[in-house]
Order: C-alpha cells, then sequence, then structure tokens
C-alpha cells in the first residue's frame, strides 16, 4: 500500500463530510497526536457546532465538499 504525504497545513479550510452520507466538517487548525502519536487535525462538525480532533488519515479518507 502506497502511504500519501499530506502536510497537515493544506488541510486547513478544507470542507469534507464523514463517509458518503455523514455531516459535514470543516478543517480549522492542527490538533493534538492520539494516544499512538498519530496526527491529528482540529475540525468543526457543521451541523452541531461541534469541535474535535480527528486523525488526518480519516480526512483524507472522507470526501471533499469544496
Amino acid at each position: 500500500m502506497d502511504v500519501v504525504q499530506v502536510e497537515p497545513m493544506a488541510l486547513i479550510g478544507n470542507i469534507r463530510r464523514f463517509g458518503s452520507l455523514g455531516p459535514i466538517y470543516q478543517v480549522t487548525g492542527i490538533g493534538k497526536p492520539d494516544h499512538d502519536g498519530y496526527p491529528q487535525m482540529s475540525i468543526l462538525v457543521v451541523e452541531s457546532g461541534e469541535t474535535l480532533d480527528y486523525p488526518v488519515s480519516d480526512i483524507l479518507d472522507d470526501p471533499r465538499e469544496d
């Protein structure tokens, strides 16, 4: 499997959807690495206003909405 290298700053401002039918979210900043040290980004879930850290690998798997 090929590993895609992405500069986290390039993800800021992306608008994506959790899977094909999930809510839309916007990447707002760099988050804290998870307990295993994997990078995460801060996101804003548009529908609920909730902010949370979300793994970069999951962001890259989610479809873009912009």
